[in-house]
């Protein structure tokens, strides 16, 4: 992974966003998979990490023209697989119909460099939010039960601290953690990557009893406030599309989802 916080010498364009949103998840779960010790497996063309029964194999597919040798071998590798799988196609050009799972699709959006961040909208009866760069093992901990909760992660129950945020993985260049508090108590969290003068985001997540408060926009203006002069990419839900597009992303491109039934 290579890091970096400056602005990139040429701009990324809504064509190029799915290949950069791909590389950035790649660098993100081969992060994940290391700080973990889960084996990550390196293609041209895809790049997987088999967490065993409870994590599952993660496939992130890396280039639009996957030929037959590495479908076969992803296609083995999700046949093999003791956990649940989930791969990702920011292309929609890999046809895995032949694998017993279920598909979607969600849009890769993009946001340019930008002078100052978008100013942030008053919200009556919002919560005060402290949003913090997480730094101390109660605070891994504590985003880490955030993102379980807000994504219902039923895989990672019963509960083991560091299964899915493991201290190594604030260790791994460019990955950040970030933890919104309300008067003390959890509220919400999203992981941060750098990579190769682009930002993306992933796990953005609400504790159910925080839902509609605001806090996913507090944790990505956190996020973002350093990293105005970079170009940055995400993979938007349909719920969180609306808040992404306020803090000046456009959808580039669908990107198609594959999970186990």
């Amino acid at each position: 992974m290579t890091t970096g916080t400056t602005a990139t010498d040429q701009p990324v364009t809504l064509a190029e966003a799915p290949l950069r949103q791909a590389r950035n998840s790649a660098a993100f779960w081969a992060a994940t998979g290391l700080s973990r010790g889960h084996e990550v497996i390196r293609r041209r063309g895809f790049l997987a990490v088999d967490g065993g029964a409870r994590a599952g194999l993660r496939i992130l597919i890396q280039e639009s023209d996957l030929d037959t040798g590495e479908v076969a071998e992803l296609s083995e590798l999700a046949r093999r697989a003791a956990g649940p799988v989930n791969a990702e196609d920011p292309f929609s050009s890999t046809d895995l119909n032949h694998l017993d799972l279920r598909s979607w699709q969600m849009p890769v959006m993009l946001r340019p460099p930008v002078s100052a961040p978008a100013p942030a909208p008053a919200s009556v009866g919002a919560p005060a939010l402290d949003v913090v760069r997480v730094e101390r093992a109660e605070d891994l901990q504590a985003a880490e039960l955030a993102v379980i909760e807000g994504f219902e992660l039923t895989a990672f129950e019963p509960y083991r601290p560091g299964e899915l945020f493991p201290a190594a993985l604030i260790a791994q260049p460019g990955v950040d953690v970030f933890l919104a508090r309300h008067e003390g108590t959890p509220a919400g969290a999203c992981v941060r990557v750098v990579d190769d003068g682009l930002a993306s985001h992933y796990w953005v997540a609400t504790s159910p009893a925080f839902r509609s408060r605001g806090v996913g926009r507090a944790v990505m203006r956190a996020s973002l406030a350093d990293l105005a002069q970079l170009p940055a990419t995400l993979t938007a839900s349909k719920l969180g599309r609306p808040l992404y597009e306020s803090l000046g992303y456009t959808v580039a491109a669908p990107s198609t989802w594959w999970a186990s039934r």
